[in-house]
């Protein structure tokens, strides 16, 4: 799963990257994006850990892409926006520790994506209407006249200022533009780059919804707490009464808003944690793996972390009858630790 950073230039956008994956930005590539990884954190591996010993832990990660700041003049928004088509979620970080008007730079911000939008759809509409000119056979015909009308009312929503994840869209209007990656239909979570002495952070935050988390993080303080040791962190901390964001807590954000969640599986040789889509399901699970359980899916055993951990052992869970036999089309929930019995 790739995360999206975007931001103007100046916002601290690197330094939130930086701070999240622990990997400085390379100036020299400024012009580019570049990407590293984020682990998950997940305290549930610990328990399984003291149950089954295993030689290997592995954690799942997302990536994040930091991409080139834009420039509020929009000059060039659209080609550095193209970039991070393929994110799956986008994390916009605001100036709120500078002279800028945060609000006014996000609304500013929208108007770049829906401008990018506008010129994808803009051009697929005009492919259209050149493809109607010609003879097509009567279905194709009004496949394609369909999709110019869907895509005309899709324009016009968008020229009126409003994202596509606060439109009505239809599944069919979501079917036919869900190939262009349009920016307007992405998840997105807005972090405010604060000043290290803000005092109210909840001034920036006040519209955060679930569906799109609004944080307030000093973003260079915590960057150079980060990289202290426990011990002269904790102190200059309670010397300094600053910093303390819980940089898992914004990680966990990003999985959650962008819709993802993990399973586990648990062994002698590892325990391991995986990436899944919401609702996903135990065949998809399987793929996540790989393509050979997938392939060959027979059944999921199931059984619940808490009973694993109450009770100390796979062996356990088994007499107390708690361990469950899925089939391919069974929703993955939280807690689920899974084994795939697949043929080979």
């Amino acid at each position: 799963m790739k995360i999206g950073l975007v931001g103007y230039q100046g916002s601290g956008k690197s330094t939130v990257f930086e701070w999240m994956t622990g990997q400085r930005p390379d100036p020299a590539l400024g012009h580019t994006a570049q990407s590293a990884m984020a682990v998950i954190p997940e305290p549930r591996v610990e328990g399984l850990c003291q149950i089954y010993k295993p030689k290997k832990v592995s954690m799942a990660s997302l990536e994040l892409v930091d991409t080139p700041g834009l420039s509020r003049s929009h000059e060039g928004s659209a080609a550095r926006l193209a970039l991070i088509r393929e994110a799956g979620c986008l994390v916009l970080v605001i100036d709120a520790y500078g002279r800028t008007d945060p609000k006014a730079d996000m609304e500013a911000f929208d108007t770049d994506l829906i401008l990018a939008d506008m010129e994808i759809v803009s051009n697929r509409i005009t492919r259209v209407a050149e493809t109607l000119r010609k003879p097509l056979p009567k279905v194709e015909h009004e496949g394609y006249l369909h999709e110019h009308a869907t895509l005309k009312t899709v324009l016009e929503s968008m020229e009126q200022g409003k994202p596509l994840r606060e439109s009505d869209m239809t599944d069919d209007q979501l079917r036919i533009t869900r190939s262009f990656r349009l920016f307007g239909e992405k998840p997105r979570v807005v972090i405010f780059n604060t000043a290290d002495d803000e005092t109210k952070p909840e001034r920036f935050t006040s519209l955060s919804t679930p569906e799109t988390p609004m944080l307030a993080v000093p973003a260079g303080l915590e960057l150079e707490l980060a990289k202290m040791n426990p011990e002269d962190r904790a102190e200059f901390q309670a010397e300094m009464g600053v910093g303390g964001t819980d940089r898992d807590a914004v990680i966990r954000t990003l999985l959650k808003t962008s819709r993802q969640r993990l399973f586990l599986t648990a062994g002698e040789k590892e325990v391991r944690t995986w990436l899944l889509h919401e609702g996903g399901t135990a065949l998809d699970a399987a793929a996540s793996i790989h393509t050979d359980l997938a392939k060959g899916f027979i059944r999921a055993e199931i059984f619940d972390y808490r009973d694993l951990v109450r009770l100390g052992s796979e062996r356990e869970a088994k007499a107390a009858h708690l361990v469950r036999q899925e089939p391919k089309g069974y929703v993955i929930q939280d807690d689920d630790v899974l084994f795939i019995h697949f043929s080979k």
